[in-house]
């Protein structure tokens, strides 16, 4: 059996550790094992990234660039070995995997603009022979907590800008799919990235508790659930740390009477279902304006959802493969039932579902809910599963409220023609992130990713200009010099400009 190691000080290390299980979940079998970082692990790759800060820290952000755009350059060139260890541990289909590596690869694009993003400001002459300009300097060591459901992309979401900022950088992987995340931070090593600047350390709890304990990590980006994200935000700001914990969603799609039906199911479908609806940015709740959209909406959605492609994730031309375990499958499985109990309507129930040649694999099919209320937990709660709820209400005012009251604020979306109601619900709704017409409005590299309520903790959202904002801190340096010779008398009025 494998061991899948740790990566400090641009070694590979394993040690006689803790270990867990890493699946194939298509299959169903464990394929490798992960050593679990003690407290002693974490702070070897703690003071690797310590001892590489002052170098790094000083070189200039035009050769931390150059880096990056090598880096760039073997993520396009090995994009095909990344999305196959993607599938094989998570078990999303290749053509997802490769679309996480390009969203992803969009982030270390952005980065590669450090000489500009970091060039600050200046004024001359703010007064009588005094200049002022302002500083962007890296804080140090920081450290990054990321999820399994997108093991290249959300890391990369973090990294790099924080690299090309001039900080080093420890990553806690999920535990569950490491392979290709360790790969991708290899690649960044043969690009020519010093040792010390960039290192992994797999674990659990033990390992992220080091993390906000150790006094040398100034800074941690978190991305994840809620209550992991709500713990890591209090315990790392009482220490002092800069934090920016990202938690769950329970995203909304509102349809209103005079949208395009057939594009918005086809939205739909990839937008609840695509990588088996384990995303933070899944549509999970239809909110149909009126009966006659509700009762349209499921009529097109059932042959659909029956139709899906479900197989290894492994395979080309596929629809969703597993979940990425038989734990979390079971898990989805009974927000099902609990849906069932509770009195909604299972229009399609995809338990059960096996593949053949896989029967051992975590399959789940795609589930479609009709009469949801807001009362019942398959609405509440975010179950990240292939599972879509419609909720019927009477108007968009409803719809809107529906949202504004819930205790996510992660993302939502509009599917109608009419310019004003779109504009109104820009305006008024209380989400981080908001889509017309467009299922799953995440950012590009170089805007901000980061939803509302608690749905964030932390006053600045992930990567783009805020990413920026999160691994700098500003210094303003006022400067003059006196000519010689002159001898000038105290001033004890407050200075200033004039």
């Amino acid at each position: 059996m494998s061991i899948i190691p740790h990566l400090i000080n641009g070694e590979r290390v394993t040690r006689d550790e803790r270990r867990a299980d890493v699946y194939n979940p298509s299959l169903g079998q464990v394929s490798a094992q992960v050593a679990l970082a003690s407290r002693a692990t974490v702070q070897q790759a703690i003071d690797a990234a310590k001892a590489a800060f002052p170098a790094w820290r000083n070189t200039p952000p035009a050769k931390r660039a150059q880096v990056l755009f090598r880096f760039k350059q073997l993520l396009e060139e090995n994009q095909d070995t990344i999305a196959q260890l993607i599938s094989q541990e998570h078990g999303k289909t290749i053509e997802d995997a490769a679309g996480e590596l390009k969203r992803g690869i969009e982030n270390v694009e952005f980065a590669c603009a450090a000489p500009e993003v970091l060039k600050g400001e200046y004024t001359r002459n703010v007064g009588p022979n005094i200049d002022a300009w302002s500083d962007l300097q890296p804080l140090g060591v920081v450290a990054g907590i990321t999820p399994f459901n997108f093991p290249a992309m959300v890391p990369l979401w973090m990294y790099p800008l924080a690299i090309a900022c001039g900080n080093t950088f420890i990553l806690k992987p999920s535990e569950r799919d490491p392979s290709s995340t360790l790969f991708v931070a290899e690649l960044f090593h043969q690009a020519g990235l010093p040792k010390g600047v960039l290192n992994v350390v797999n674990g659990d709890k033990e390992a992220v508790d080091a993390l906000i304990e150790a006094p040398e990590v100034k800074a941690i980006s978190f991305v994840g659930s809620t209550p992991i994200a709500e713990y890591i935000y209090s315990e790392g700001a009482k220490r002092g740390k800069r934090v920016q914990a990202l938690g769950g969603a329970k995203n909304h799609a509102v349809v209103l009477p005079d949208a395009d039906l057939d594009n918005a199911v086809s939205a739909l479908m990839g937008a609840a279902y695509g990588s088996c609806g384990e995303r933070c940015m899944a549509i999970s709740v239809v909110v149909a304006v009126g009966d006659q959209v509700a009762d349209a909406l499921i009529d097109k959605l059932v042959p659909q959802i029956q139709a899906l492609k479900v197989g290894a994730g492994t395979s080309c031309g596929l629809d969703m493969g597993p979940l990425v375990t038989g734990a979390h499958r079971d898990k989805v499985t009974g927000y099902v039932e609990d849906g069932l109990r509770a009195g909604a309507r299972l229009v399609v129930d995809g338990r059960g579902l096996q593949v053949n040649g896989h029967e051992d694999g975590f399959f789940l099919g795609g589930c479609l809910f009709d009469r949801v209320t807001p009362d019942m937990r398959i609405y509440k709660e975010e179950i990240f599963g292939p599972v879509l709820c419609v909720v019927r209400v009477n108007s968009l005012e409803e719809a809107m409220q529906l949202i504004n009251d819930h205790e996510y604020g992660n993302g939502t979306c509009l599917f109608t023609r009419d310019g004003e109601a779109a504009r109104l619900f820009c305006d008024e709704i209380e989400v981080g992130m908001v889509g017309v017409n467009v299922p799953l409005p995440v950012p590009v590299a170089y805007h901000s990713f980061g939803g509302w309520k608690r749905s964030l903790f932390g006053d600045l959202h992930a990567y783009g200009p805020d990413g920026v904002r999160f691994y700098t801190r500003k210094k303003a340096i006022t400067q003059r010099w006196p000519q010689r010779a002159s001898h000038e008398a105290a001033q004890f009025a407050f200075p200033s400009h004039s």
